[in-house]
């Protein structure tokens, strides 16, 4: 019976990189030439990062004060109605130049009890800071940086506009989307609408660096809409997903038109993997293609 292999042999031929280079572990057997590799024992890099531990402070009652980046989950709260949007009735000191940010005024009914100037508010998927509260004419008023209006497809919305709407996550607050930024990676453009009985199929034509972090089954956000992902065509640049009929009904998808422009974000957990995983495997081709 052959003995167990060790670790360095188990190790190079469990690593894609150093198979892709042909090197395997050392025979049992003295080979006919001198090889560096029957003579040094391979070992795979320990991975660089570490993961630090989660200061005491967070979890004392006494941490209510730590600051925590907005966070939403993807189910619209609200359809508003964009009342205005165009340059500041007061513009701010500094800055302007030739792309100013613009002011977007909203209609909403029911974000505007407890509501305060300075919170977060995903419009159309996008995180926007509440500028301004007018509780007479039912209205939140946000800036728009230059950024953002390169961005997203807010900088195209026109008074009379529906904009989906969704306050940022509390501590009581129910998960029944996922995690959601309101960082828009990038804008997509409606492809096609398919019915299937009372559903909808929604293809979406997106660019490569934002289809590569979709997966069939995953999440994606389209104008601020937690979404199930149904099939994923790198080759052809789109993907799609479905609609159900309570989701035609409370979000403005439904009323859009082929070649209109989306807000997408991909699902934050896959971007993490991904970048975990190309330093990874960065790391590791330089340390095999240095032997």
């Amino acid at each position: 019976m052959a003995p167990p292999p060790t670790a360095a042999a188990a190790a190079v031929r469990c690593h894609p990189q150093v198979l892709r280079r042909g090197l395997r572990p050392a025979p049992s057997f003295p080979l006919p030439f001198a090889s560096r590799v029957a003579t040094t024992p391979l070992r795979v890099p320990p991975l660089r990062f570490s993961l630090s531990p989660v200061p005491k402070s967070i979890t004392s009652p006494s941490s209510s004060n730590i600051p925590v980046q907005s966070l939403f989950t993807g189910i619209v709260e609200e359809v508003g109605r964009v009342r205005r949007i165009g340059p500041p009735s007061t513009p701010p000191g500094g800055g302007g130049g030739d792309a100013p940010g613009v002011d977007l005024e909203v209609e909403t009914k029911n974000l505007l009890a407890g509501t305060q100037l300075g919170d977060s508010v995903a419009v159309d998927g996008t995180c926007l800071t509440v500028a301004a509260i007018d509780a007479a004419a039912s209205t939140l008023t946000f800036g728009v940086a230059p950024e953002t209006l390169r961005c997203t497809s807010l900088g195209e919305r026109v008074t009379g506009d529906d904009v989906n709407l969704e306050r940022a996550l509390t501590p009581a607050s129910r998960m029944g989307g996922h995690f959601v930024q309101g960082h828009v990676d990038g804008t997509g453009e409606i492809a096609a609408f398919r019915p299937e009985g009372d559903s909808i199929w929604v293809t979406v034509r997106a660019p490569p660096e934002i289809l590569r972090l979709l997966v069939p089954k995953g999440f994606v956000a389209v104008d601020g809409t937690s979404l199930t992902v149904v099939n994923v065509n790198e080759e052809e640049g789109w993907f799609d997903f479905m609609l159900v009929r309570y989701t035609q009904d409370n979000v403005v998808l439904p009323k859009k038109k082929v070649g209109d422009k989306v807000n997408l974000e991909a699902d934050i957990l896959g971007k993490y993997v991904v970048k975990l995983l190309a330093g990874r495997m960065e790391a590791t081709s330089k340390w095999v293609y240095s032997l």
